[in-house]
């Protein structure tokens, strides 16, 4: 099976995973590449067409060994026809668990065909100056590794003359899926001296949780904890103050310190 185009399809605050599936995608070396970004807040409630292109590359990050909710949510908007598709999440270098697992499941659900998986690396949405969790990640090796799954990918379905030819994707997970139950009621705060009301937080913000009027206004009960408003804000006038959150942070940084590298499964 020759492959001629694919569709990147994604959900990614902090574009961590938008850039592996980008890379991975190099590595497909096919000349059509289209882009499905979910992370907008539009995503919410955008129909979609039956996928029938000849490959899905879908992508998600990891919360706490799990896919995040709001990504879940809007992967269900999704319509399979029998797709191949590879299914990639990255985490914050402390482990993914159950997530690829999960991801790969959903995808399978929606009506794809899942053929590959990864598992990456991205710099995790706590990582500080103060409490580095995998800063910088993904790095040129990260995407280097990215491509050539990309590769591996592009001769795998070559050398296959139909997707029943395949055996069921295998990955790592157990079903049921570990427990998250994701605190509702905490958020990044703004330190009004720093704050230049220029409402990039605003704009970053998959759900639209955040308003920018005379002050910055954060509702916590639509806040998926992703961190894009902190990392993006221009002033480093947002941050997290909330003591589990930081108590969270220094675990992270003491106790996943060492590098970990990609893992891939065909």
């Amino acid at each position: 099976m020759n492959i001629n185009s694919v569709i990147l399809v994604y959900f990614s605050p902090t574009q961590t995973t938008e850039r592996i599936v980008r890379s991975i995608a190099q590595g497909i070396q096919v000349d059509i590449v289209e882009r499905l970004d979910l992370t907008p807040p539009e995503a919410r409630v955008r129909e979609f067409e039956r996928m029938l292109d000849e490959l899905i590359i879908i992508g998600a990050p990891v919360y706490s060994g799990r896919i995040p909710r709001e990504a879940v949510r809007r992967l269900r908007r999704l319509k399979g026809n029998g797709t191949p598709a590879g299914v990639v999440v990255v985490y914050g270098n402390r482990a993914y668990d159950d997530a690829l697992l999960e991801l790969r499941d959903l995808v399978a659900e929606l009506g794809f065909r899942p053929v590959a998986g990864g598992a990456f690396i991205g710099e995790h949405s706590y990582d500080r100056e103060t409490t580095p969790i995998a800063s910088g990640r993904p790095d040129a090796q990260d995407l280097e590794t990215a491509k050539g799954f990309g590769e591996l990918i592009r001769e795998k379905m070559r050398e296959m003359r139909t997707l029943d030819e395949r055996p069921s994707l295998q990955v790592p997970g157990s079903f049921p899926y570990q427990e998250w139950d994701p605190p509702s009621d905490i958020s990044p705060v703004t330190d009004e001296s720093q704050c230049t009301l220029c409402g990039t937080c605003a704009r970053v913000c998959p759900t639209a949780a955040i308003t920018v009027r005379d002050t910055v206004m954060t509702d916590q009960d639509t806040c998926v904890l992703c961190s894009a408003c902190v990392k993006k804000c221009p002033t480093g006038a947002r941050a997290w103050e909330n003591p589990s959150m930081k108590r969270a942070a220094q675990w992270l940084s003491t106790n996943c310190h060492e590098r970990k590298e990609p893992e891939i499964f065909l």
